[in-house]
């Protein structure tokens, strides 16, 4: 048994150190289109297009690779608007390190965006899948810009890229049976382009190089991040039916005079009203209950509308009013109810503007990140002693 767990160690250690340095990741991108028509434009440095059978040209300065869906579900490719054929695969290889391609979805039309390394494009159920084969710093570079944007200290930029890159691993086959591992959407973590315009994210990536944070258990963490929590980040269990550790409530006083800490909305009554008793059957000829239908007072945040006993999640009230937290007032105004609210996301983890002003009081990205995940410990992925014993990662090398 004692050299199986050494073994266990060796090759997981192995694969991941092989993976921090150099082994390319599958990003499935523009997942928000259901992608008929994208275009390929050179950018920087040029790429060599290959199909089923082979090399097909280069996109050289001034050229272009065209590709489309099928209705026989195939995919096909035009090189500078010239018919070339149709086949089940498509991809584009950098000639250089670090080339970098517009890509634009024409059809529904999107904005044109830079990435980085190569592509694979394939047909499935009518639309097309585009991966970007990137490698995990160019990544976790651009995951962080998009994330979190330009202009902010280098340590928050270091966070950041502490739980990006703890989400990846954690998470790492989290669309395998789509042909990718993970998305670009923020479900997964947002990768709207290469990093563009700040060039201290990638020395934050650098010098935060393999770490990640872990429980008491060795387990990666869930490394959950919002925009804002309002003065108090939320029980992950008020979201999603289940209890963590190491994401409790807690007082943030960093982030309550930041730009997303307090917002407004009225609500017609009528409507307000139908929404809780068509879907939920609020008490509304309740003694108790039936006055407090307009006015609802949340000094810490809670779950439940009123009560628990009546069933109706504040998250359900979020989604279908589209607000920006479930941290609300409620009160009348006038044939309206106005909604005073304070945060801007689930509030689970790490709030994002929070962190930013503590790196503005110079905090480092280690106290920022136990702020955020208290009973958390941040690790190296080449430690032995973690990996040992984390079947994250375990699951992970039998699906490779």
């Amino acid at each position: 048994m004692k050299g199986t767990k050494y073994i266990w160690s060796f090759l997981i250690v192995f694969v991941c150190c092989c993976a921090a340095y150099g082994q390319q990741l599958r990003i499935g991108i523009f997942r928000d289109y259901a992608a008929k028509k994208v275009i390929f434009d050179y950018d920087k440095g040029s790429y060599s297009i290959y199909n089923d059978t082979g090399f097909v040209a280069a996109i050289l300065p001034n050229e272009s690779a065209q590709l489309s869906v099928t209705p026989d579900n195939l995919v096909e490719l035009k090189y500078n608007y010239q018919t070339v054929g149709k086949f089940s695969k498509i991809r584009l290889v950098e000639n250089q390190l670090n080339n970098n391609i517009s890509v634009q979805v024409t059809e529904p039309k999107s904005k044109t965006r830079k990435y980085q390394n190569d592509f694979e494009i394939f047909a499935d159920k009518g639309s097309l899948t585009i991966v970007n084969l990137v490698d995990i710093s160019n990544y976790l570079a651009g995951v962080v810009e998009s994330e979190g944007g330009g202009g902010k200290e280098l340590e928050y930029y270091k966070v950041q890229a502490l739980i990006s890159r703890t989400y990846l691993y954690k998470y790492f086959n989290k669309h395998a049976e789509e042909g990718f591992s993970l998305c670009d959407r923020v479900h997964c973590q947002a990768y709207h382009s290469m990093m563009r315009f700040t060039p201290s994210i990638e020395q934050a990536v650098k010098e935060t190089g393999n770490l990640v944070m872990k429980d008491d258990h060795g387990h990666l963490i869930d490394a959950y991040f919002h925009a804002n929590c309002g003065g108090q980040t939320s029980e992950a269990q008020y979201v999603w039916n289940n209890n963590v550790p190491y994401l409790n409530s807690f007082r943030d006083t960093f982030c309550i005079y930041t730009k997303q800490a307090v917002w407004e909305k009225r609500i017609p009554q009528q409507e307000w009203a139908d929404f809780l008793v068509k879907k939920y059957n609020y008490p509304i000829n309740d003694t108790v209950f039936g006055p407090l239908i307009f006015t609802f007072n949340q000094p810490d945040r809670m779950a439940f509308y009123q009560s628990a006993v009546l069933g109706i999640p504040l998250r359900d009230i979020r989604i279908n009013f589209g607000l920006r937290s479930t941290f609300f007032n409620v009160s009348p105004d006038g044939t309206d109810v106005l909604l005073t609210g304070r945060g801007y996301g689930h509030g689970v983890g790490l709030c994002q503007e929070g962190a930013m002003k503590m790196a503005y009081y110079q905090y480092n990205f280690r106290q920022i990140a136990i702020y955020y995940f208290p009973g958390a410990q941040i690790v190296s992925l080449e430690d032995e002693d973690f990996f040992r014993y984390t079947s994250d990662f375990k699951e992970q090398l039998e699906n490779f």
